[in-house]
């Protein structure tokens, strides 16, 4: 993108922010890069511009030690990208990370990143780029719309992207639905996840997909619980992606047995999800048969009980002059009431 500002100026007002940005799960089962949720599961990300003049990152956090500590890190690109396109001058940053989220496991931890460092960047240069701005960058930057909106704007998001722009509504979730997540003790690249599917649909299971996820949005919008479980079927992508991960047919197949509203593989897995009614009297059953199964397979899984979370990231902005008394404190012990116990 061409900068707004020919005359490339620096101005950060001697801030350092921080920014809390939620987990996503995506697809949600027939909604094949076009729909996405925010989950109660996170990430925070600090950026300020460099106090000596090099670049520094500090990471903390499981699977975040092999991350680059250099300016290849994506977090640093994304910034630079904000940057440029308002025409501002912050060549040296100092970024730290700390995230709850596991890496490679279909919850959305890439566009997680991205989005914190777009929205710490913007901030720190006085928020000159809209929350569309962002999103069509993150968009363009994750190649779909899914992940990235849910965790830009909270809640349900029905995304579309043509290649140029990106366009959304936003649902607002239902106040007893809840989920949860099997994460498996291993990683999926979303582009081994990809490559698993055909280059070619039968146009019955196109058909078969527009109206299973047409009646899940309707579901969701109209809060239509008892929907869910016909809705979430797909023809798309999962059969082709589960052989990849054990134990995802038999969970897919015989959730609502255990008292899932529905059930999907999250984003491009190895993560499963289940969409539970808060009031179900199930949920300790339902868990124990996501465990069950996978360890049948041979897979240890977490599980963890997550909400929808209904808003995108929390900003907050600080001076450096204000913060002497915290000069020697790490980023998680700055935020240790706000971390999952």
């Amino acid at each position: 993108m061409e900068s707004r500002v020919a005359t490339r100026t620096k101005f950060t007002d001697n801030r350092r922010v921080r920014v809390k940005v939620p987990a996503s799960t995506a697809n949600l089962g027939p909604g094949f890069d076009s729909l996405g949720m925010a989950l109660s599961l996170y990430a925070w990300i600090e950026m300020s511009e460099s106090r000596t003049g090099e670049t520094v990152f500090r990471f903390y956090g499981d699977g975040m030690e092999g991350l680059p500590a250099d300016k290849s890190n994506l977090l640093y690109k994304v910034a630079q990208l904000v940057f440029d396109q308002a025409g501002v001058n912050v060549p040296e940053l100092e970024i730290a990370m700390y995230s709850d989220i596991p890496l490679a496991r279909g919850l959305g931890s890439s566009a997680t990143a991205i989005i914190a460092a777009l929205v710490a960047a913007n901030a720190l240069i006085g928020s000159p780029l809209s929350d569309d701005d962002l999103f069509q960058l993150a968009t363009k930057l994750e190649g779909h719309p899914d992940n990235v909106g849910a965790s830009l704007f909270g809640g349900i998001v029905v995304a579309a992207w043509d290649g140029e722009a990106a366009h959304y509504a936003r649902i607002e979730p239902n106040a007893k639905l809840e989920t949860l997540v099997a994460i498996p003790a291993f990683e999926l690249a979303t582009e081994k996840a990809r490559h698993a599917l055909p280059s070619q649909l039968a146009m019955a299971d196109a058909v078969y997909n527009v109206g299973r996820s047409s009646l899940l949005v309707a579901a969701l919008a109209g809060g239509e619980l008892g929907l869910i479980r016909h809705a979430m079927k797909d023809r798309l992508h999962q059969p082709y992606r589960a052989p990849l991960i054990p134990g995802m047919t038999e969970i897919l197949e015989r959730a609502t047995e255990f008292g899932a509203l529905g059930s999907a593989l999250s984003g491009a897995g190895p993560t499963l999800i289940a969409f539970v009614d808060a009031d179900s009297p199930s949920k300790a059953e339902l868990e124990k048969f996501l465990q069950d199964t996978m360890r049948k397979e041979g897979i240890e899984a977490e599980t963890l009980w997550l909400g929808p979370c209904s808003s995108g990231p929390k900003v907050l902005v600080e001076k450096w002059d204000d913060l002497s008394a915290e000069a020697d404190r790490t980023l998680p012990e700055r935020i240790k009431g706000e971390l999952a116990l």
